[in-house]
């Protein structure tokens, strides 16, 4: 039997850890390089285009919205909710992953 998705794990810490530096985002107290890597590579695109690519590799949508929802629920992060922007953020990530929203409204009728 053979392993699709030899590097599951793997690509399941790396979700996890490029989700929570989303949402940390950048400290006050950043040095120049710091700013400059956050500008290059920290944006919302750049972010999903990462956990697309553990999707990929064998990680599943499911997991990653589990997870979001563990950043909201779990007492680890509470230092996040400190600061409104990170909620924001953890909100925009959600809405990148969640699944569309079915409408039964149809313009030609």
């Amino acid at each position: 039997m053979q392993n699709s998705f030899p590097m599951t794990e793997w690509h399941l810490e790396h979700m996890e850890k490029t989700a929570v530096k989303y949402v940390t985002g950048l400290s006050n107290n950043a040095s120049m390089w710091e700013k400059r890597q956050h500008k290059r590579y920290g944006k919302l695109s750049v972010i999903c285009r990462q956990i697309e690519y553990d999707i990929k590799h064998g990680v599943t949508i499911e997991q990653v919205l589990m997870y979001i929802q563990k950043i909201r629920t779990d007492s680890t992060f509470l230092n996040l909710f400190k600061n409104e922007d990170s909620l924001k953020r953890l909100a925009e990530l959600k809405n990148h992953f969640s699944p569309p929203i079915e409408s039964d409204y149809k313009w030609w009728s």
